[in-house]
Order: C-alpha cells, then structure tokens, then sequence
C-alpha cells in the first residue's frame, strides 16, 4: 500500500464512529501525528543543514517511525519555505520521508541516500521545480556535491512578520475534518507553522499538537460550540505563548543579538524614563539572553521557564517607575504580566530631547563600557518616537562614533563628525514625529478623522479621491511602523520611504 494511502486508511479506522469516538478518537489519531519531545533534537538539526549522517537520519527514522517522520518534516518545512504553496510544501516532504525511508532499508544500495539527496538537490535547482523556492537558492545551485545540499538545508526566509492565518468557524473546521481527518490535519500544520514558523519548534509542535487535540474533541461532542469554549480556555496559555513567542523571536531574528539588546533597551527607557540606566539596562540584556537561548531551542519549556523569571525582576526594577508597570504587575500569571508589559506603550518623556554626543574621551575609553548604551538611554527616553525609527538612526551614529576611535587623532574626528551627526538625528527624529504625530495618543478611526483634516489643511486643492488615498497610505504606515513593538525588516524600507516623500521644510 502506498505510504499515503496507508496513513489515510488508519487514520479512517480511527475516526468512524463506530470504531472509537471523543478523547479516545483523537489519542488514536494524535498517537500516529506527533513527535515526543526527546526524539526531536537531532531532527531538527538535520533540517537546519548542521548534518547529513545518513546513519543518524535513519535513527532518527526509526526512533520516530515513519509517520511522525512525515509530519515532523511538514512542519519544518512549513517554517523554513513559508511562502512556498501547501501543494509545493507537501511534494518536498513526500520525497523526502521517499527517498530516507528507502535509502534506510537494509538491502538498499549503499549509494542510495547519497545519489537520492543529490537528486533532490538538483531537482530544486530546476526552473520548473515542484519544490518550494527560496531566493538563496540560486546562489546554492552554483555549488556542487554536499556543500549544494548543506547550503540548500541552511536556507532560512525572512520572518513573517505579518501572519495571515485565519482560524475558521468552528462549523466549517469540523466539516473539512470529518471529510478527510488527515488533509484536514495536514494543512492545518502547513498554514500554523508557516506563519508562526519563528515560535520555538518544541512550543509550536505542543500547541498544534493541543489543537488538532481540541478539533478531534469536539468535532465528535454532542455539543461542540460548548466543548470549543471549554477547550479553547484550556489552551489559551499556549496559543498565548506559541503567538508572543513567534512575535519577539520574529524581532530576534531581525535584528540579531546586538541590535535586539538595542531595541530592548530604547523600549525599556521609553516605557520608564524616570528609571535609572543602571535599572533597566540588565533587563534589557536579561530578556535579549532568553531569546537568543530559547528561540533555537529544543528544550520543550525553555521559554515557559524563563519569560516567568523575567517578569520577576521587571516587577522588581521598574513598578514603581511608571503606574503601567504597576498595573501590569498586578496581572494574574506571569504570562498575563509579560503580555501587559510587552504591548506597553511609550510614557511622555520627562523632559525635550537635547542629547548631546559622547566625546571622544568617553567613546574611546575602554574602561568605559557603557557609554553607548548611555547615550542611547538617554536619546530614548527623551525621545517620543517608535523603536524602530531609533534603532535605524542610531545603529549609523554609534558606528561612526565607533570608527573615530580607530583614527589617527580621535578627538579630531569625533568634533568634525559631531556635529553631523547630532543634525542628522536631530533631523530624522523630526521627521519620525511628523509621520507618527498622533498615532499613539488616538484610537484608529479618531487618528484617521484628524489626518484627513490635517492633509486637507496641507492639500486644499486634492480631490476627495486623492485625500481619501493619501488616508488610507499613511495611516497604513502609522498602523504598521509608528507601535512600540513595530516589524524591523518591513519598517526599514517604509520609513525611508515615507521620509523621502516628507516635503522639504
């Protein structure tokens, strides 16, 4: 029987009524879906492209069995080619349980997974390619043999930094599953993991797992509507976890190590102004070490562990520095606190923005370690602009700063880069007020009602076609980039555009 075929048999004997119904029905159907949380690791390894021992992939086959092999690798495949079509995404996991199911046979040929990879590799590098594409991989088809397919493994796309999955009805969910349980299934774990792919594997694994749990529950209940309010509340935590978690490894993965402590520490000192560096900046780091620990990790309760402690020590630092913390600490789980601090907004800023630079003597003074994160605490909170228009104005300024060090005379450079430098922030916070003005003090509709009449002071000759345009186009941007916990990558090329269409003063 073909593999499909078979997994769609058994998976039918599980599902008819009269064979088993409720819990006991989605445990026979679960039991054949999902991985155990110790057998993942190496799996996860080898789709990273960190390693192609065939005799560790046919480990691994085994110790899973073929079965959570196979949706094991829809799901990595889903996060690693999110663009890629449902139809693309499931063709490359076909060939590839294909080709590790029998090159790991005990009679195969000794070449077999060697020749079968290479084939798959080549395959993709076709221009008619059934697989899913990725724009780095042209640059991998120009190499040969094992350095093709590490490369081709080692593809990573962009963050979704916009997800577009949309749970269905509860009617229409339990529709497509009693049609097929298995696509139903299938494309549920395609469509999860595509868009939430930069949760951590072992949370996003636990949170489809308790869905599809959930579905197989109540899509067999007497009384479903019921049974989803009551299993929904159940999972709620985790689908919170799987969603925040995704979001802040998505800005981790964006910014990398260095510039995710940045942009934590501008959030903190723009949320508490009146704290003290010394205050916020170990959270800052504190919260940057979990995420560069807990987002690659395989550790099931990585995350679940450490957000908790986390929001320990900003209760402990920062309640007393801006009622909102004080609020947020008063949530009744940790998870609930992190949620509340997370989405905070911006507090107004003690006092205007005159930040003046450090001088060579301070940037230069190797002792001096924290003259930088000074500079930027102090800029940010003083500063009433989203982080992302900061952390882009900031990263050209402290590296020219940086740079004046390795100079022949330091102080010389530094007082002819100066003043430069403070006109070009100074210039580009300006213009970052000019297109958020507002956004943040307004709900939506009220902000959009005040832009219109704003842009008819500045337009009065546009039509109401052309105003109603311009509405729209900028209070998308402001929806988008002008939130304290506003997309990097998207926001990048945005401002630049914005700013370029910003009238000259």
């Amino acid at each position: 029987m073909h593999p499909r075929s078979e997994i769609a048999y058994r998976l039918r004997k599980c599902y008819f009524p009269h064979r088993l119904h409720g819990n006991s029905l989605f445990t026979c159907i679960l039991n054949m879906l999902f991985i155990q949380k110790e057998v993942t690791q190496f799996f996860y390894f080898w789709f990273l492209g960190r390693d192609y021992e065939k005799d560790k992939v046919c480990k691994e086959l085994a110790t899973l069995g073929k079965d959570d092999f196979r949706t094991l690798s829809l799901v990595l495949y889903s996060r690693k080619f999110p663009s890629g079509t449902f139809d693309q995404v499931m063709k490359l996991v076909k060939e590839v349980v294909s080709l590790t199911e029998d090159c790991c046979a005990e009679d195969a040929d000794p070449g077999c997974y060697d020749n079968r990879t290479s084939a798959l590799s080549a395959t993709s590098c076709e221009s008619d390619s059934p697989f899913p594409v990725h724009p780095g991989t042209a640059e991998c088809c120009t190499k040969e043999g094992l350095e093709r397919k590490l490369c081709m493994a080692a593809l990573k796309h962009p963050p979704q930094e916009f997800p577009t999955y949309v749970e269905p009805a509860n009617d229409e969910i339990c529709e497509a599953f009693r049609q097929d349980p298995m696509e139903f299934a299938d494309k549920f774990l395609y469509e999860y993991s595509s868009n939430y792919g930069q949760a951590p594997l072992p949370i996003l694994v636990s949170y489809t797992k308790s869905y599809l749990s959930m579905v197989g529950t109540c899509c067999t209940s007497a009384s479903p509507t019921v049974c989803f309010l009551k299993e929904r509340l159940q999972i709620k935590h985790l689908s919170l976890l799987t969603t925040l978690s995704n979001r802040v490894c998505s800005q981790y993965a964006a910014y990398g190590k260095e510039k995710s402590r940045r942009s934590h520490l501008i959030k903190l000192a723009q949320k508490a102004p009146t704290a003290a560096l010394k205050e916020v900046l170990p959270l800052a780091e504190d919260i940057t070490n979990i995420l560069s620990k807990c987002c690659e990790s395989t550790s099931e309760d990585c995350m679940a562990k450490e957000l908790p402690e986390h929001t320990v020590k900003i209760c402990d630092s920062l309640s007393t520095k801006n009622p909102k913390f004080e609020e947020c600490c008063q949530e009744k789980t940790p998870m609930d606190i992190f949620v509340c601090t997370y989405f905070m907004p911006a507090a107004q800023p003690p006092e205007p923005a005159n930040v003046e630079l450090p001088t060579s003597k301070d940037v230069c003074d190797s002792k001096n370690i924290n003259v930088m994160d000074q500079y930027t605490f102090e800029l940010s909170r003083k500063t009433h602009i989203p982080e992302v228009f900061l952390s882009k104005v900031l990263e050209p300024t402290l590296k020219s700063l940086s740079e004046c060090c390795h100079s022949a005379d330091s102080t010389a450079c530094l007082n002819a880069k100066g003043p430069v430098l403070k006109k070009e922030v100074s210039s580009f916070i300006d213009k970052g007020q000019e297109l958020c003005a507002g956004y943040s003090e307004n709900t939506f509709t009220e902000y959009k009602k005040k832009l219109s009449q704003q842009l008819r002071a500045k337009l009065p000759e546009a039509t109401s076609a052309e105003l109603a345009e311009l509405v729209e186009k900028h209070s998308d941007f402001a929806s988008k980039c002008c939130s304290i916990n506003s997309p990097p990558n998207y926001c990048d090329s945005e401002i630049d555009a914005e700013i370029k269409n910003l009238p000259e003063p």
